[in-house]
């Protein structure tokens, strides 16, 4: 390993007074002064940056400071912010109305994109949220085994219904809080927690709830404890369990559909689950989630069957347009060849960034998904995720900000590229890193 180190250069955070101000009046009237946990910096420190535009691979806060943005709203942004056509699609549908409270054919459009992308949907009902989709598809499962047992994989993170609760990652874990109050014990008692990438912990708990479990929740790419890869074979053990077994396999892929791959995780790594949750992506930045299923699963949910599921904004023309537009332009040729490539691209400047300054890290990446684990091994699961030094996050966090790149207040969130970010804007990335390796 290289023993020399990059030189330090001084650098002086930009003004960020409105921010503050911002922040300020925001704590008057909102709950810790955000409307999702992770966006208060409580695990790095310091006032939040309060967001005014962005544009391509950029944003810009209200002091109008310029970012690289290495979040893309959590996912969605694979284009890159505010795409052109996408703008002009979402422009159009407005001037026809928000939102009718009746179908559309938009709807039907979106529907039949996604079924003909994602292996396991045959028929998909569109929700507004990814927590929409994950609580449906745990109540399609009980719904449709006649089984109450959920499992879960410890820090991964399917959102923030009841049942999801026990063990979740992301801004839960950031908080020091994997568990939620005001969750009942008898809900919470539902949910079983097993390992990521150990099929034997699920095997277990099979074994000691036998013929009592609906389902078995993962992300078959871990986001929400950092990106964590499956090992080899796990997904197809999860697959196999849940057949032997009578439990329903339910992929979340909120955060991986269509973004490791246009049919998702499970065209990627050849496992079909049976119940899949979208979202993100397929609403092209705007509020969406999906769960589908095959035709004999879905017919259970209402008006079809009897488990009940609804919502005034589900489906919504803005949202579907927004979507389906985005989903056009990922079908263009060398579209995941290009994410492919520049991920790879940005991962190992970043690793060697910091193999070169003799700093533990694990730069851990599939597609346009990564994280920097500043810890000395491969991040597997949600224990070994809990080993990364969190100073040393923390004071990368604020080196690369006060360089002009935007990354998750958190070490346990993935962060997201897109087509937007060139190779140039790479080279930028690497090059603000291997400076903020060097504060102190």
């Amino acid at each position: 390993m290289p023993t020399s180190a990059p030189t330090a250069t001084p650098v002086t955070p930009p003004t960020r007074t409105r921010s503050a101000q911002a922040f300020e009046a925001a704590q008057a009237v909102l709950p810790g002064g955000v409307n999702s946990p992770v966006r208060a910096f409580k695990s790095v420190g310091g006032s939040p940056l309060f967001m005014a535009k962005a544009q391509g691979a950029h944003i810009w806060d209200v002091d109008g400071n310029k970012y690289i943005d290495c979040i893309g709203s959590f996912g969605p942004a694979i284009l890159g912010h505010a795409h052109p056509q996408v703008v002009k699609a979402v422009q159009h549908v407005a001037e026809n109305g928000f939102c009718y409270g009746a179908p559309t054919e938009l709807e039907t459009t979106l529907a039949q994109e996604i079924i003909a992308a994602v292996p396991s949907i045959e028929m998909v009902r569109l929700v507004n949220s990814g927590t929409e989709a994950a609580l449906s598809a745990a109540r399609l499962a009980r719904a449709v085994t006649g089984r109450q047992y959920l499992i879960k994989f410890a820090g991964c993170y399917h959102g923030h219904a009841d049942a999801f609760l026990v063990k979740a990652g992301s801004g839960a874990t950031t908080l020091g809080q994997p568990d939620s109050s005001g969750v009942p014990v008898s809900v919470a008692n539902l949910t079983l927690t097993a390992t990521f990438n150990d099929s034997n912990s699920v095997a277990a708990l099979l074994s000691q709830y036998p013929d009592q479990v609906a389902a078995i929740l993962v992300e078959p790419v871990v986001g929400n404890m950092g990106c964590v890869r499956p090992k080899d074979g796990f997904l197809k053990d999860l697959r196999d369990l849940a057949t032997a077994s009578g439990a329903m396999l339910v992929f979340d892929e909120v955060m991986t559909g269509f973004r490791v791959a246009y049919g998702g995780a499970q065209s990627l790594y050849s496992v079909t689950p049976d119940v899949t949750c979208l979202g993100k992506i397929i609403g092209g930045g705007l509020p969406v989630g999906a769960y589908g299923a095959s035709k004999a699963i879905m017919q259970h949910v209402a008006p079809a069957g009897p488990m009940y599921q609804a919502g005034t904004l589900s489906g919504n023309p803005m949202a579907v347009t927004a979507g389906l537009e985005t989903l056009r332009l990922l079908q263009q040729p060398g579209t995941y060849e290009s994410l492919e490539a520049n991920g790879e691209y940005l991962a190992r400047g970043l690793q060697k960034a910091c193999d070169e300054a003799n700093i533990p890290a694990q730069v851990q990446r599939v597609g346009s998904m990564l994280t920097v684990f500043f810890t000395e091994t491969p991040v597997v699961d949600y224990e070994s995720a809990l080993t990364v030094d969190r100073d040393r996050f923390n004071t990368m966090f604020w080196g690369l900000l006060n360089r002009g790149v935007s990354i998750p207040p958190s070490p346990f969130e993935a962060w997201f590229t897109s087509l937007a970010h060139t190779p140039e804007v790479m080279d930028a990335i690497i090059a603000a890193f291997t400076q903020a390796l060097t504060d102190s």
